[in-house]
């Protein structure tokens, strides 16, 4: 338990400063709203209205959403094993290259039928 106890301390840390922050912003801070600030911001754009259900989103975002999912998921095993290399030897190599071969050929697919075109 000692090991953990830095990682604890730092992380209690972080969420008291966070549970602080927000806490003093909404007692300190100015509570002045105007028909201005209540509008949704949209990047300068005049807001538009949208249907009563929300406006529909085309598919190609979500298939984006989940391309970005899974690739950025190879990056979450690349760093662990790039931190044990040595203690892996050639298994650990010759795993990863089968993982990076496999995530390589669904790029390859994705790109093939088209799905990283933002027409």
């Amino acid at each position: 338990m000692n090991v953990y106890a830095p990682i604890l301390v730092l992380g209690a840390l972080g969420a008291g400063f966070a549970i602080f922050s927000v806490v003093m912003a909404s007692i300190v801070g100015p509570k002045r709203y105007n028909r201005a600030k209540l509008e949704a911001y949209e990047c300068g754009i005049e807001p538009t209205p949208h249907a009563a259900g929300g406006g529909r989103f085309p598919i190609k975002y979500y298939l984006t959403a989940m391309l970005f999912i899974v690739f950025d998921i190879e990056i979450v095993f690349l760093y662990p094993w790039a931190v044990t290399f040595d203690a892996l030897g050639l298994f650990g190599l010759v795993e990863m290259l089968l993982f990076v071969l496999t995530v390589f050929v669904a790029y390859a697919y994705v790109w093939r039928r088209g799905g990283l075109e933002w027409d």
